[in-house]
């Protein structure tokens, strides 16, 4: 072609939209932000397979019962919080979550005694809590700057109710994995009362906001300043009050708990009691102490504040972890298989047309193609072996499309007329818009799931198809054209 004509192809919006989309891709990469040291790797982002890491998998300890009454279901839920010492809510009409690993078989004589009846039970929580745990630990985990993690909830097959939860940590070893998420659980606020005994205050879903460690001026003792909500804040005072600990403040400690054990007392500031005796306080700040010690401990304790409570509490029942020296050959045989799978296909369409004019821009629309692919899920999607095998699947469907406009616009080897061309590329592209319809609808339901192996499948398939549907096939089509036309 010459210079004319490509400044022709350039022109044209189709052409200018795929260049635009792929610079803006390798920008994407490898410009923002800038990443040197990982050379051709950027800023993609590998899953578990690809970097190496740790995954846990935890398992609620709760149960959901279905039951039937002619009593208030409000003395079936009081009754069972005291005998189980557990917290019981209704999700409907005829269900209960009951938030603690407890048999059939011990809860029916408590359903009796209450005059109700069991009938269903299923080990596990409801979407909604469920729901809520994902929230709390991703929150924790993106406060430790592991934004990479990848949490998925479980349901067993039969069941409606997730079960497990499991958590993918790219680049985590296995001992820092289970510091950070094994020991995940119910954090609660308590006040002493007499002796070593304490009250409930509230959880940590009452806490709104959380400050960064800052190190007081005067007195250079570390702390993190916390925020209630006007409900946390006035169930504080009322404890405050009733327990003593404003009248009394050393003799009646503040008591941070998770999993019921302790990560923080102190008593009240003579300050904050004598605010609290007058009106509720929203703004408190824990204190953990001077030097290095005093910094780790308040980095700790605002870890704990940001995670909230959660509403159900997990055991670690499985775990695994991949060594980054594999993960590194995994990432070596991925790349060597994605290169022999692009040259296998210019062989096999050279060998078709005998004519470089034609697979060269296949294979270079094919190129394109990928880096917009990888451009966009540089901010959506890890890449993990599942992921990259979408990305092969999206060459293979990618070149069997452009062979198909190739075909129609070439109907008997002869290149056809403008008006005549058109005719044939529109029934072309109708033939593998439908393809790419029935591919989108298959695979959304996967790329809507929560199952860890076969997301990143799906939602690569789906983001190549419409990238080709939508960028790359009516680019082809016109460079197509213009090749041919000469």
């Amino acid at each position: 072609m010459n210079s004319e004509t490509i400044i022709n192809l350039i022109k044209d919006w189709r052409v200018a939209l795929l260049i635009v989309l792929v610079i803006g891709s390798l920008v994407g990469i490898y410009l923002a932000p800038p990443n040197p040291e990982k050379g051709l790797e950027g800023n993609l982002q590998f899953g578990l397979d690809l970097e190496g890491g740790s995954w846990l998998q935890m398992e609620f300890q709760s149960v959901i019962v279905s039951y039937s009454t002619d009593k208030p279901v409000g003395d079936l839920i009081e009754n069972l919080q005291k005998s189980l010492e557990a917290d019981v809510t209704q999700i409907d009409a005829d269900h209960l979550e009951i938030r603690k690993s407890v048999s059939r078989a011990d809860l029916e004589p408590i359903f009796a005694a209450s005059g109700a009846k069991i009938v269903t039970y299923h080990e596990g929580v409801s979407q909604y809590t469920a729901d809520d745990v994902k929230r709390i630990l991703s929150k924790k985990v993106n406060a430790l700057g592991m934004q990479d993690a990848k949490i998925n909830l479980l349901t067993p097959t039969g069941s409606e109710y997730p079960q497990y939860v499991r958590i993918e940590l790219a680049g985590v070893d296995m001992a820092t994995a289970q510091e950070i998420v094994g020991k995940q659980g119910m954090f609660e606020i308590r006040v002493q009362t007499t002796g070593n005994q304490t009250e409930h205050v509230l959880f940590g879903d009452q806490i709104t906001s959380v400050s960064v460690p800052q190190k007081d001026p005067y007195y250079q003792t570390w702390g993190v300043g916390f925020t209630l909500s006007d409900s946390g804040a006035q169930a504080f005072r009322e404890a405050a009050l009733k327990s003593g600990a404003v009248d009394n403040p050393s003799g009646h400690n503040l008591v941070m708990l998770l999993d019921n054990e302790t990560v923080y007392s102190a008593p009240l500031s003579g300050e904050l009691a004598a605010q609290i005796r007058s009106a509720p306080v929203k703004s408190l700040s824990a204190t953990t102490g001077t030097g290095d010690a005093g910094l780790e401990d308040a980095m700790t304790l605002e870890i704990h504040l940001r995670a909230g409570a959660l509403p159900v509490k997990v055991d670690v029942v499985g775990s695994g972890s991949v060594p980054a020296a594999l993960g590194e050959q995994f990432k070596t045989t991925v790349l060597l298989a994605g290169l022999l799978a692009l040259l296998t296909v210019g062989f096999v369409v050279y060998y078709r047309y005998r004519e470089p004019s034609i697979v060269i821009p296949m294979l270079a629309i094919t190129l394109s193609e990928i880096v917009i692919l990888l451009g966009i899920a540089r901010f959506i999607q890890q890449l993990d072996l599942a992921s990259i095998a979408g990305l092969i699947a999206v060459i293979g469907t990618g070149i069997d499309q452009l062979v198909i406009i190739t075909d129609e616009v070439l109907h008997e080897g002869r290149v056809p007329s403008s008006n005549l061309y058109m005719k044939r590329y529109g029934r072309a592209f109708g033939i593998i818009a439908i393809a790419a319809a029935t591919v989108i609808i298959a695979m959304l339901p996967l790329a809507l799931m929560d199952l860890s192996t076969l997301r990143g499948f799906a939602i690569i398939t789906i983001l190549g198809t419409m990238i080709g549907i939508l960028v790359t096939r009516p680019a082809y089509g016109k460079v197509i054209m213009a090749i041919l036309s000469k």
